[in-house]
């Protein structure tokens, strides 16, 4: 999968910015805030429709306008694809596919797909347990629609059922429906716990290898998806899983309207990731835990590869110049195939890289 062209209308500090890819290696160079990681941002929202730095897509848009307008020509499974996304103040989004308006983000997936790695997954392992939630469903919303369009339900029906709670005390008539969105929370769980699961075991089997790689065969990653106590089979159909979680809501239920919020279901799910078998959280250093992100985020380039049969689009934000000089090579020797963007690199570093192109970005506008 490569992205050929791009166009960015006010999109975050873009008045209008053009630019044409090479397939390989394309070097951003520039000063900080001058544009890199809002371009990177672009090709990763045109591939799933959502921001690793923005929880609203009005954040996306420049100051002072209403609307920005994001448009990719890329290269995927044979066809030529021109993906479009246009964002309004305090309107709905459009997303379209050679001009077929799309319905929902999930139709977007399996046509662009990317992985994005910056400074803050560096921290991937020491942050709490949505960082890494965030993660899985990064991935698994690229490659499966319908884990896509059940994660954006259940967010959903999560606040709606939040605000019953919370405001089930001064209204009590409110938690007439409790059991309804719990229901409805339970059906789109099932899915997400399923497909979770599923991802995760992939990930147990190729990150570890590339982990022992880095690490000199020194160290050894562990990998265990964590989930609600009443699911015995994570990777069961989701029918199957359905009842067990309906089960351990029944069993919560008092206890939600009591503290007032959701304590059941896969909200709060965990990848537990262990290093020699200690929890890597607690206690891998600073050093065991950039091995350990950069062995997830490789490996969710690996299973993309298989899925698809094509490299999913690299998207290094400045992330080597976090690295020391081993972690730094070490990425590196991955990466000869497939298309890479990287940021904010010193180029002598990147001498070996030569079948690619450089930009320089200045408030902007990409030379």
């Amino acid at each position: 999968m490569t992205v050929n062209q791009i166009t960015l209308d006010f999109f975050r500090n873009y008045v209008h910015g053009e630019a044409q890819f090479h397939p390989g290696v394309n070097v951003i160079a520039g000063d900080n805030a001058q544009g890199k990681t809002n371009l990177l941002e672009a090709v990763a929202y045109l591939s799933s429709a959502t921001s690793h730095r923005a929880r609203y897509d009005r954040e996306l848009i420049r100051h002072g306008v209403d609307h920005a307008f994001l448009k990719a020509e890329v290269a995927s499974r044979g066809r030529s694809i021109v993906l479009e996304a246009e964002l309004h103040r305090g309107m709905r989004r459009q997303l379209r596919s050679n001009g077929v308006k799309l319905k929902t983000a999930g139709e977007l997936s399996g046509i662009l797909n990317t992985v994005l790695f910056c400074p803050e997954d560096l921290y991937l392992i020491r942050e709490g347990a949505e960082a890494r939630r965030r993660f899985l469903d990064g991935c698994i919303c690229q490659l499966r629609p319908r884990y896509a369009q059940a994660l954006a339900e259940y967010r959903r029906l999560y606040q709606h059922k939040t605000r019953i709670l919370k405001d089930g005390e001064q209204h009590p008539s409110l938690l007439d429906a409790l059991d309804d969105f719990s229901l409805r929370m339970a059906q789109c769980g099932a899915v997400i716990v399923h497909y979770r699961a599923h991802f995760v075991r992939r990930l147990v089997e190729a990150a570890p290898p590339i982990h022992a790689d880095c690490s000199g065969g020194r160290e050894r990653l562990g990998l265990r998806y964590e989930t609600v106590s009443t699911v015995t089979d994570p990777e069961a159909p989701p029918r199957v899983i359905l009842p067990q979680l309906l089960a351990h809501q029944e069993a919560h239920r008092e206890a939600e309207i009591a503290a007032r919020t959701c304590l059941s279901g896969p909200h709060k799910d965990e990848l537990a990731v262990e290093i020699d078998g200690a929890c890597a959280k607690t206690y891998a250093s600073q050093g065991q835990t950039r091995t350990a992100a950069l062995a997830l985020k490789l490996a969710a380039r690996d299973i993309f590869r298989l899925e698809t049969e094509e490299w999913p689009v690299l998207l290094l934000d400045d992330v080597l110049s976090e690295l020391d000089a081993r972690r730094q090579e070490f990425v590196l020797n991955r990466i000869t195939s497939g298309q890479v963007f990287i940021t904010c690199c010193e180029e002598e570093k990147l001498a070996r890289l030569k079948d690619g192109k450089a930009f320089r970005i200045k408030d902007g506008m990409l030379i």
